[in-house]
């Protein structure tokens, strides 16, 4: 009997250690933010960095994955907060305000803001005339204009009354005399014909330093207009936001920073619908996760884009669970032995190259 008990306690304890590895998958609901190269979206199928961590820690707790893509990252919390998604994964950044809302598993990625522009960011045509009118240069070329059509008067008259070889009819007349003075102007050559001898010389040599001045104030002024609009237009760091309109990601961290520092901003769903306002002039500038924007820059070489400045507002990403969730401990716990083991810096190397550290 001893010996039967004995071989029942030994057949109980035995079932009782391997019920945890036989149990059934525990079903999961993720939501995702489409964010490369943490979140790709291609169909039904999902990739990326943050995908494929969570994929191998679900896989070891026996976690079923069952995903919903959110919009934008607001919504994907919101969904989170109140319950509809058990798990959210993608580069989602650990805020004081978010912590209040949801639980946070420890951090598996340090990254940081930072700024993206046109690589050909200057002073467009548009630009420049409005410079010039502001500047009070377009009242001036105005006056050079009239002046010119005054002198091409000027010029039909003289020539239809003392040079016999002068066109007789009038659009020819002025057409000949507006060219005369055009290219007095803006090449100091004088095609007219000499009528009075040393006096016209002298005549013809006031023009030529009125030509000469006339298109040396025009250079000045252009030159200078867009001197000032290259220095106040151009985008090199975060000093140089305030007054200008930045595209920012719907629910991020970089609309809170830009909207507590009142630059202003235009909220855009992702990465590609920010670039193409950017593109069109829309936005001066992108400000985002300086993972995310460096990775669209370098995996879209055609597109001229340039990242300025330093990374600034440091910060770290975690899965975002709802309040007081059953798994944050065991995704925590997951996410560390990711770290010790050295497959999160795989992860990292795979997805951003072995010089991105």
């Amino acid at each position: 009997m001893l010996k039967l008990a004995c071989a029942l306690l030994f057949s109980l304890a035995a079932a009782a250690s391997a019920q945890p590895a036989d149990r059934a998958p525990q079903p999961v609901r993720v939501g995702l933010y489409a964010s490369p190269p943490f979140v790709f979206e291609k169909g039904k199928r999902f990739s990326g960095m943050a995908v494929d961590l969570w994929q191998e820690i679900a896989a070891e707790q026996k976690l079923q994955s069952s995903y919903r893509v959110y919009p934008n990252l607001r919504e994907l919390v919101d969904a989170t907060a109140r319950g509809e998604v058990d798990v959210a994964v993608t580069n989602l950044t650990i805020t004081e305000d978010r912590a209040r809302r949801i639980d946070f598993t420890h951090p598996w990625f340090d990254a940081g803001l930072r700024i993206m522009v046109n690589k050909d960011q200057g002073a467009g045509f548009a630009e420049v005339i409005a410079g010039l009118k502001d500047s009070g240069h377009l009242k001036g070329y105005a006056w050079l204009a009239s002046v010119v059509l005054l002198v091409t008067l000027l010029f039909t008259l003289f020539d239809r009354r003392f040079d016999s070889e002068f066109p007789r009819r009038w659009r020819d007349g002025l057409a000949e005399s507006f060219y005369s003075v055009m290219s007095i102007a803006t090449s100091g050559r004088m095609s007219r014909k000499n009528l009075f001898g040393w006096l016209g010389r002298i005549a013809e040599g006031l023009w030529l330093l009125c030509g000469v001045a006339v298109v040396s104030y025009i250079t000045a002024s252009v030159t200078s207009v867009m001197t000032s609009l290259s220095l106040t237009s151009q985008i090199n760091g975060l000093r140089d936001l305030p007054g200008k309109t930045v595209g920012v990601f719907a629910g991020s961290v970089a609309q809170e920073y830009i909207s507590e520092n009142a630059i202003g901003s235009r909220e855009f769903r992702d990465i590609d619908e920010a670039v193409r306002a950017l593109r069109a002039g829309h936005i001066d500038a992108i400000v985002g996760d300086a993972p995310v924007l460096a990775y669209f820059a370098h995996s879209h070489p055609e597109i001229p884009l340039l990242l300025v400045g330093k990374i600034f507002e440091p910060d770290k990403y975690g899965f975002g669970l709802p309040l007081q969730s059953a798994l944050t401990r065991s995704l925590s716990v997951g996410i560390i032995g990711a770290y010790e083991s050295g497959r999160i810096a795989e992860l990292r190397e795979q997805y951003f190259g072995p010089a991105n550290k």
